[in-house]
């Protein structure tokens, strides 16, 4: 276990000889990725935060970061363009919303257009 002061910081101190203190990297665990017929992708188009620029935001992924990134490389692939892949969310640089409605049905997600 790391003993790093860092990761303890506003953490009051315990008496108690048995007391383990648990970060938030102990606790994560892997999620399961689900079926692509079991996934319910939402696309939308997003605009706050970004300087006025659109983007495509494709959310409600459940499964691994890694899945998750290799899907995000498929569609910024197939639509020509940038993006990146977080916190179970695909960003894809401008508005590619039917495009990639259209993909992802074809490889079998259950996908549906937003706003």
């Amino acid at each position: 276990m790391s003993n790093d002061w860092k990761d303890r910081l506003g953490v009051v101190y315990s008496t108690d000889p048995n007391f383990k203190y648990i970060t938030a990297d102990d606790l994560k665990e892997d999620v399961e990725t689900l079926a692509p017929e079991r996934q319910k992708l939402i696309v939308a188009i997003d605009r706050r935060n970004r300087g006025g620029k659109q983007v495509t935001l494709v959310s409600g992924f459940v499964g691994r970061e890694e899945d998750l990134a290799a899907l995000a490389k498929t569609l910024k692939m197939r639509c020509g363009v940038g993006g990146s892949a977080k916190d179970g969310e695909i960003l894809i640089q401008g508005d590619f919303r039917d495009r990639i409605v259209d993909i992802l049905v074809k490889m079998g997600y259950k996908a549906k257009r937003g706003n």
